[in-house]
């Protein structure tokens, strides 16, 4: 499969080059040249298959024609190492809890996928996936899933032991124990530098699947006093191959760092550059795994499911990856009637859809951090999706923006009266798909990451404690390890120039 640059100035590339350069060299986004139509017979198996199974499908479409089935299969199964239940909320609306990873958010998916896919290309090819896997004598998907008409506040003991045992596997997979330095020697001339910018959960997840991946140093750029401290402990805390970056602006600011290095060439003589960040192929597509997983739990709810009946999907939208993964599988033949995207103050897209016109801005800080994007990088690709025809666009997707007492007022009245808790981006998905969902429609939200990652601003909603899963209780013990950086790029230049 070859890829193109959104800004048709570059020869097209393959995967691996796409995916260890991030971004193209005329500063586009990389697309597949085609995107591959699943078969009628996949659909209609597609409810008696497991996660793994859907996933798997999806992959190979993707990435089947570059990756040997055997590697894509482990790097998928290593991947999918956790459930995401769909849980019903209220009349016609459901919940795909993407926050039963280790670290309780969405990116998750992208950050591990990445994380294996990178390290399989730089480590040869062959030697990332030597030993057995240890996860399948700590966890079994089919036999973990618990009962959860209860409150989300809660997670099970069990299931955090199982995490704790699946990390530990996932190191050794790697050559390199929890809190220990890689055994692996790479020179610094062949090392990897990941550089990703944070407006919250992409950095921890991003950190953690790569934490002791032979060959590869990671750089989270973060924006001082802009994310929530468990967030920060989740990536600070780290050492060994992560660097934490604490800078002095917004996420805008973090993100236009990375790019301008990508684009250094002093930079790109000194080191080698990619990025983790949704602009990279390997980290958005591998999240339409779970837009098949939805709707494969969706057909098996018999009770509530009609074939007939249109499947809508709202995603809680920043720099747009995610939708952008979801808008993947509907071309591959996904049965999603629509999507709407949810946005917080900053709502550039959603004055696109209505105008026309897309006029990006400095971002403003809300209580939906992770969605503080003014100027969303994964724009780009639903315009090459939808050979920018905004018609085209605003026939598959509608959006719906809200302030922060109106995120406030979703999760207290959705805990008052239906018992389930929602972070302040599940929030925002919540709302729009309730406002917004037609007569004969049944829609789900990606609720995008645990209630507890944003434990002060919720309590201080609800008038209750949120419990703290254990996963997260142990990142708050960790001593915080982080640089200081302006938001001048020559400042970024010169640090990663004596690195």
């Amino acid at each position: 499969m070859k890829y193109y640059s959104t800004n048709h100035q570059t020869p097209d590339v393959d995967l691996q080059e796409a995916v260890i350069k991030g971004l193209a060299a005329d500063k586009g986004l990389f697309m597949p040249e085609r995107i591959n139509i699943l078969p009628a017979s996949f659909y209609e198996s597609m409810p008696k298959m497991t996660l793994h199974e859907v996933s798997l499908a999806v992959a190979q479409a993707f990435f089947g024609e570059d990756i040997p089935s055997d590697k894509l299969k482990q790097i998928v199964f290593d991947t999918m190492s956790f459930d995401i239940p769909l849980v019903k909320v209220g009349d016609n609306i459901y919940s795909l809890e993407l926050f039963h990873g280790p670290t309780l958010a969405f990116k998750d998916v992208g950050a591990r996928f990445m994380a294996r896919t990178l390290g399989y290309f730089v480590n040869g090819q062959s030697s990332l996936f030597g030993a057995a896997s240890a996860k399948d004598a700590c966890i079994d998907l089919g036999e973990s899933r618990q009962n959860r008409t209860q409150s989300i506040v809660k997670i099970a003991s069990e299931r955090e032991q199982s995490q704790a045992c699946l990390n530990y596997a996932e190191r050794e997979r790697f050559g390199a124990k929890p809190n220990s330095q890689s055994s692996i020697v790479h020179s610094q001339s062949s090392i990897v530098n990941v550089l990703v910018a944070t407006s919250g959960d992409t950095g921890s997840a991003v950190a953690n699947g790569f934490l002791g991946v032979p060959g590869i140093h990671v750089y989270v750029l973060y924006p001082k006093g802009k994310v929530s401290l468990i967030q920060e402990k989740q990536f600070t805390t780290l050492g060994q191959n992560i660097t934490a970056l604490e800078v002095d602006g917004t996420f805008d600011d973090c993100q236009r760092l990375v790019k301008s290095a990508f684009m250094d060439a002093d930079l790109n003589a000194h080191m080698k550059l990619t990025s983790a960040n949704s602009i990279n192929v390997a980290r958005f597509l591998p999240q339409a795994f779970y837009y098949f997983w939805a709707v494969a739990q969706l057909n098996r709810q018999s009770s509530i499911f009609n074939p007939q009946r249109n499947i809508v999907c709202c995603v809680p939208s920043g720099n747009f990856g995610n939708i952008t993964a979801g808008l993947f599988g509907k071309r591959m033949g996904l049965p999603i009637s629509r999507f709407i995207a949810a946005n917080n103050r900053n709502d550039i897209f959603y004055n696109y859809l209505l105008s026309g016109q897309y006029n990006p801005r400095p971002s403003v800080a809300t209580l939906a951090n992770a969605m503080d994007v003014g100027d969303p990088s994964n724009f780009a690709r639903v315009l090459a999706l939808y050979d920018n025809s905004h018609e085209a666009i605003c026939a598959d997707i509608s959006g719906a923006t809200y302030n922060d007492e109106q995120i406030a007022d979703e999760i207290r009245r959705v805990y008052e009266t239906n018992g389930y808790l929602l972070d302040p981006h599940g929030a925002c998905g919540h709302r729009a798909l309730r406002e917004g969902l037609r007569p004969g429609e049944v829609g789900f939200f990606i609720e995008t990451a645990h209630p507890a990652k944003f434990k002060d601003t919720v309590e201080a909603i609800i008038g209750e404690p949120v419990a703290i899963p254990q996963r997260l209780q142990d990142f708050m013990k960790g001593t915080k390890q982080s640089i200081d950086m302006t938001r001048q790029f020559d400042d970024f230049k010169a640090y990663l120039l004596q690195q």
